[in-house]
Parts: structure tokens; sequence; C-alpha cells
């Protein structure tokens, strides 16, 4: 009995060790929480990875907070006060920001962006007991060689054929592109060759130390103190327009000589959208009859947002949110805008400013009636004909365009004016059929010549759409015919003494008119002269010649008006007639002055299409919110703009609800400037990252993967997925490459200098305490830093071939399809033989000694 009572406590403990000690459940710091020892493997590894992927996107949701509390921080701004011989007092008063745009991009903005793998690493060491784990650098040499060569490959190909992109600040590069490099050789000589498979105290503190002397020596050359300046500069201020070297980016490498275009530095929304700039745009949409007010004010916005110059974080976040279902920091444009004319329309506001002026007068002119090519439009060919009474009949031409393809049936007929129907002209009532692609049909319309003598005289003629017929009428859908008595060349002159132009119509026509006669080709000279309003900067002036055509009698002179931002507008200029050729006289009507005012009505929707914009655009700020606001982006698909939403917003909205709903509970940034929502948002960063250590440890032991291979893809990937759309889009948004490849030097150095040296520090003091040394094996780890600087080398050097080789296109980014696309395959390649070399050391099938 007693032996049986034995046998059973002796199960009993093999059975609770073999509870409390299955397979993998001791790898991990924090995980498992509860016992997994009947769960099928398969099934935990499920569990598992699902559980990464989803602790992915809370990193990704905690790490968009944490960069809105370091915009708020570095865009903290302070009043100094210069001299000003021309200011009030002999002082001005200025608005600088207190950050350094290199210095913030290398501390904070490097920070938020590589905080996971910072994190990770210092939370491995401490959680082991102070001993070197294999997870935490493994991810940080992954992440740095997914960030530069992968990355880099994808802002490469992903610029439109034939554009380039160039780093504007290329000393700065040139530093972070030296320690990008450095970094990996230091780590490699401290594991490896110093003291293999051991890290000294004073090692770790050099490597620690390695990071304020980046931030120091990147500063230094972003200011220029130890080399030579062509031209002071001036710190950037908030407000003011301030002149800059305005060179702009092209294929020419001599214009990127010490030449960089300096952002004034910015705190309010109102100084990242310029009034003038807003007020252009809103008066460009404002001419749309067909888009509502509140549609205009999306389109501005996005235009303002996507043309704003943006930091390395802005676009980090913009990934995330589009990651989850959140609000986006550049607004949607409404689906309607999808088809053809829409797009044309949108294109249209995209044009540079410089582009518009040489449009105005076209886009006025020429308006597509035809729905983008998808409907028949009819018209005149003239605005107005003239005819002797005694020639028997009239020809008026009517042409097609738009859709040709299909025949189309119009109505025409005429309608008495001076001249009556029976009386002075046969009436005229028929459809006029068009076959598929005839595109010109003439008609004639009987003149009756009587023999009494009669001033001149005329009718109308117009068109109308048959019922079962699709189609538009063009500009010229009625027609004037003019019956005249004799046969002589006739008299040009003005029809009015003056006329009033409103300036949202953006050109003034001025009509002439040919009486007495129109037998033949005649033209007049004319030209302008300024009276209130000034040629060029008013209106468009000059000289020029107007002709007429046999049978013409009313042809317009054309000037298109310029906008002006003037509250009330009364400007006025001449025109006037001069010589005349083909025999006809100028008439009495030789000169007319034109009146440019205001349109009220116009002006009003312009003012509210400009406050809605700025109403949008302050809901994007990243450093403007409150519980309020938090709580509600939160609980809303898309921010609270579901008619924009997609469904992929929505089931990305599910997925990461909860996260949501939890991290709106860290304070806004708006308090005691962001410092709050940064150190809380760092915590909870930490705990998370512990977290996915212990999912990413599980998941590959259960699975067979080593801890090595597992950081340098599955953790390295997960933490860089981000930053590999964000940089995406900071490329073809930007106009230099600094925003997308230019930081990953930066925040790859980061990661070292930080990532390895802090914990580092913080376990040498610790076993130095005890008397002990601190070893750190090299393994495969030493094998993956010298395939990474290997490749980091032969990237670097990529670039630079890039930037001043022309059959690249002399930029970094872009250039000709054949050779980015080659750029772009050397790079992926390059990551793959890294993975690839990296997993067979770790899996011991090949055995590199050093």
């Amino acid at each position: 009995m007693a032996n049986s009572t034995g046998s059973q406590d002796i199960s009993q403990a093999v059975l609770q060790e073999l509870v409390k000690n299955y397979t993998c459940s001791d790898v991990a710091l924090l995980l498992p929480v509860i016992s997994e020892f009947t769960w099928a493997i398969e099934v935990r590894a499920f569990l598992y990875i699902l559980g990464l992927l989803w602790c992915f996107l809370a990193v990704a949701i905690i790490a968009d907070v944490f960069m809105c509390s370091i915009e708020r921080i570095t865009s903290k701004t302070t009043i100094v006060r210069v001299p000003d011989a021309n200011a009030e007092g002999g002082i001005r008063e200025l608005e600088v920001k207190v950050w350094n745009d290199t210095v913030a991009n290398l501390s904070l903005l490097a920070l938020g962006t590589s905080a996971p793998e910072i994190l990770l690493s210092c939370i491995e060491i401490i959680g082991n007991g102070f001993r070197a784990g294999e997870l935490g650098p493994g991810t940080i040499v992954g992440s740095a060689a997914f960030n530069l060569l992968v990355i880099s490959a994808i802002c490469i190909v992903s610029i439109p054929d034939g554009e380039i992109r160039r780093i504007r600040s290329y000393k700065v590069f040139g530093v972070t592109a030296f320690t990008c490099i450095f970094a990996y050789v230091w780590l490699a000589i401290v594991l490896m060759a110093i003291s293999p498979n051991v890290v000294e105290l004073w090692e770790a503190i050099v490597t620690f130390l390695m990071f304020p002397t980046l931030i120091i020596v990147a500063y230094i050359a972003d200011k220029d103190f130890c080399m030579k300046k062509s031209k002071r500069e001036e710190p950037g201020f908030v407000g003011i327009s301030l002149e800059r070297y305005t060179k702009k980016a092209t294929g020419d490498a001599s214009e990127d000589k010490d030449t960089e275009e300096r952002q004034p530095g910015t705190s309010t929304n109102e100084n990242v959208h310029g009034d003038a700039e807003l007020l252009t745009l809103a008066k460009e949409l404002g001419h749309i009859d067909e888009l509502p007010e509140e549609e205009a004010a999306k389109i501005a916005a996005k235009k303002i947002a996507e043309n704003t110059s943006h930091n390395r974080g802005w676009y980090r976040i913009n990934a995330t949110r589009f990651f989850t279902g959140g609000k986006k920091l550049v607004p949607r444009v409404l689906t309607s805008f999808q088809d053809l004319a829409d797009r044309k329309l949108y294109e249209r506001i995209q044009l540079p400013e410089e582009e518009r002026g040489d449009r105005a007068k076209s886009m006025t002119k020429n308006v597509d009636h035809s729905d983008g090519g998808r409907k028949p439009v009819i018209e005149f060919t003239a605005a107005a004909v003239a005819v002797m009474e005694n020639e028997g009949k009239v020809r008026i031409g009517i042409r097609r365009h738009g859709k040709l393809d299909v025949p189309v049936t119009v109505r025409v007929e005429t309608i008495n004016g001076t001249a009556l129907a029976g009386e002075d002209y046969k009436p005229f009532d028929e459809k006029v059929k068009f076959a598929a692609n005839e595109i010109l049909r003439q008609i004639y319309i009987e003149i009756v010549d009587d023999c009494e003598w009669e001033p001149d005289e005329f009718f109308f003629v117009k068109m109308a759409a048959e019922p079962e017929q699709e189609i538009a009428f063009g500009n010229i859908a009625i027609c004037q015919v003019t019956i005249i008595n004799d046969d002589e060349p006739g008299l040009l002159e003005f029809a009015k003494p003056s006329i009033v132009v409103k300036e949202s119509s953006r050109l003034a026509s001025i009509p002439v008119s040919r009486k007495n006669g129109a037998d033949g080709h005649v033209s007049v000279t004319w030209k302008t002269k300024d009276i209130t309003a000034f040629s060029n900067k008013d209106y468009e002036g000059g000289e020029g010649t107007l002709k007429f055509d046999n049978q013409e009698t009313s042809k317009t002179i054309d000037l298109p008006i310029f906008e002006s931002n003037k509250p009330e507008r009364d400007e006025s200029f001449q025109i006037e007639l001069f010589e005349t050729d083909g025999g006809a006289t100028v008439g009495k009507i030789t000169k007319c002055i034109i009146t440019i005012v205001n349109d009220e009505e116009f002006n009003g929707l312009v003012s509210r299409i400009v406050s809605l914009t700025k109403a949008n655009l302050d809901s994007l700020q990243l450093e403007k919110s409150t519980y309020v606001t938090q709580f509600k982006d939160a609980m809303n698909v898309n921010g609270g703009d579901i008619e924009n939403a997609t469904f992929i917003d929505y089931i990305l909205h599910f997925c990461t609800f909860f996260w949501k709903i939890l991290f709106a509970f860290v304070p806004p940034t708006q308090y005691l400037g962001g410092w709050p929502t940064f150190l809380i948002s760092l915590a909870v960063i930490g705990f998370l990252t512990a977290i996915i250590g212990d999912l990413a440890t599980i998941f590959g032991c259960l699975i067979g993967l080593e801890k090595t291979i597992t950081a340098i893809t599955l953790v390295a990937l997960g933490t860089s997925m981000p930053d590999t759309f964000a940089s995406k889009t900071a490329a073809t948004m930007e106009k230099y490459a600094d925003s997308s490849v230019g930081n990953v030097n930066g925040s790859n150095s980061v990661n070292v200098f930080l990532g390895l040296g802090l914990p580092w520090v913080i376990a040498t003091i610790y076993w130095a305490a005890q008397g002990k040394i601190f070893v750190v094996p090299a393994g495969s780890l030493g094998f993956s830093v010298v395939l990474y600087t290997v490749a980091a080398i032969i990237a670097i050097s990529l670039f630079i071939t890039r930037r001043f080789v022309g059959a690249f296109g002399k930029g970094e980014l872009g250039g000709p399809k054949i050779t980015k696309w080659i750029s772009g395959a050397i790079l992926i390649s390059l990551w793959v033989l890294y993975v690839v070399f990296s997993s067979l050391q770790a899996k011991h099938v090949i055995n590199v000694q050093f």
C-alpha cells in the first residue's frame, strides 16, 4: 500500500514537472502566462504568430502616439530679438524653432522610429539576468539591413520614370553614411578583435558616447561651422517669408553644391499652408460649378498636405494610420473624382503656380463638354455669319467632336430677330444627321431678295436635341445670321464704349462688330493702354490684329485677367482700334474702357472654401489633440471620416479597436509640451516590445528557428514595415530624398550606438561590480555584422555613383527606367544574400570563423 502511494506521488511529481516544463515553455521572459501543456504545437505556433502580428499593430499604434509627442516637442519655438534698422525701435522680434532639424532627426525622431529595436535589446539583457541575448542584437542588425537595402530599393524604383530625387543635406548624409558603416565595423572589432567574445566597460562607454558624438558632428556639418560658406545662413522664422537659396532640384549636380532650400521653421498651421497659396487654390476650385464647397475644401487640404515638406516622423505616422484604419494625414478625395473629367480637373489644380498663368486662357476657353469623351458634342462653326440679300441663300456649318463612333441626329431651327420668316428668309426646321465618324455638316437657308431698301437685319439659328439622343452642345449652340443689303466690306468698331468684367471670369472678352457690309476678308489692329490696371500685373495686355473672314460680322478680343487678393477691386484699362486692312474702315467707337471689379458672390464662396480648408488642416495637426478627440478618433473608423473609409479600413479598425481605445488614455500632447505623452508611450512601447520578444522567441522555438534567424527576418520585418511605407510615400511626395533614404543611415547608426551601447553599459557595470566580465559570444552575430558591413559599403557606393553618373539620372532615387530597376535589383539581391548566408551560419550549415 505504501509502495502504491509512493508511486502515485512520483507520478504526480513527474506530471507536474512535465506540465511546467513542456516544449518551449522556458525560453521567454514573460510568456506563457498559462500552461499550454495540452495544446498541439501547431495550434500554439499559429496563435503565437497571430499574437505577434497583433502586437506589431499595437506597437505601430503606440509609436504613432510616441511620434506625435516628438512632433510636439521638436516644434517648440521661442522669441528672439534681432537688430533691424527698418523695424520700429530698431529691434525685430522673430519666432524661431528651438530644435535644429538635424539634431531632431538623429535624436528624438531616430529614437521614435527605432524605439522597438532599442528597447527590445535593453529588455532582453535585463530579463536574461544581464547576460547577452541573440534576439535584440540580431533584430538591430537585421532591421538595419532591411532599412538600408530593401527600403532604399523600394524608394529608388517608386519614383516615376525620368524623375529623380536628390539628397539635399549631402554633408549630413556623408556623416551618417560614414557612421552607418563605421558603427558596424566597430561592432565587429569589439566582438572579434579587441576582446573576442567579451565587451569591456570602456568599449561599452565608447559605443554609447558615439551617439551624442554623431549628433554633434552632423550638426556641425549641417551648419558648415568648419567649412567655407558662400552665404551666411539665417535661422528659420515662423510666419515670415525669408529669401533662401532658391535653386530647385534638377539633374544638374552643380546646383547641389553647398545649396540648400531651407524651410521656414514653423509651429503653427497657418505657416504650413500660407494664406496666399491657399487663397489661390480656393479660387481655382471655386470656378468649378459642380464641386460642392466641402469637397473643394478637402481637395485643397489634400494638395497642401501633399505639397508641404514633412519630416520622416510625419510619414511614419501616416503609414501607421494606413495600417490601422486610423485618421489619415492626407485627406481622401471623393470617388466621384475618379472619372476622366474630374481627373483632368484634379491634374489642373496640381499644376505648379508658374504654369497656371500660361494655361489660364486655354482653360477658360476650352471646356470639355464631352464628359471625358463619352458624349458627342455638336456646335456651329461660327457664332455669327452675314449674307448678301442678293445671294439667295446662306451656308451655316455644323461641327461635331467628342465621341465620334456613333451616328447622331440634331434638330436645327430658325428664330426671328429683326428679320422675319417668310418676308426676309425661308423658315428652316429640320433634322441634321451625322454618320459615324462624320465631323462636319452644312445647311443652307434661303434668303428672300426683295426690291426695297432695308437696313441690315438678322435672325437666329439654334439647335435642339432629339429625345432619343444623348448629346451635348458646345459653346456655339446659337448662330446669328445678318442679312446685308450691299457689297461693302463694312465698318469695324467696338460694340460698346465700355464693359465691366468680374475678376472671377478670368477673361475679358471685348466684342468688335462689323457693320454696313461683310464682304471679303478684313482685319484691324488693336493695342491696350494702362489706366489704373497695369499690363502683366492685372491683365495680359499688348497689341495684335483681329481678322474677320468673309461674311463674319462679330469677333472678340480675349484678354486674360489676373486674380488679385485685394478686398476691393476697381481697376481699368483701355483698348483702341487702329489701322484696318481689306477695304474696311474704322467706325465711331474706336476705344473701349474695360473695368475689372470683384465678384462678391464668388469671393464669398472662396472665403468659405478657405475656412473649411483651414478647419480640415487644423484637424490633421499632430500636436493638437484632446482626450475627446483621441477617443473620437479611436472609436471611429478612419478617424470619423466614414464616407471616405474603405473596406480595408473597416477590417483594420476592427482588428486594432482594443489597442486604439487602450492607448487613447495616454495624455494628449498638448499637456506640458508633450513630455508626459513621450514618457508614458515610451514605457508602453517597452512593455509591448518585451511581449513581442517573447512571442517571437517561442514561435521560433516551436517551428525550429534559431533566435538569430527569427530576429533578422520576422522581428526585423515586423518593426520595419511602417518605415517601409513611410519612406515610399516620402520618396514620391517630397522634392528631396532626405526624408525617405537620407535618414536611414542615421537611424541605423543610432540603433548600434544606443540600442547596443546602452544595454552594454548597464550590463558591463553590473558585472564589473561583481568583479566579472560581460560575455557576448560573437557567433552568428559577428558573421551577420560582417555581411551587413560589406552590403552597406556596396549600397552606399551605389548611392554615390547614382548621384554623379549621368546614366543613373544624377540622383539617389529614380532616374531612367532601366538603371533604376537595376539599382533596385542589386539592393534586393544583397538583402537576400545577407539573410541566406546569416541563416546558413546560424544553422551551422556553413561555419565561417574569423
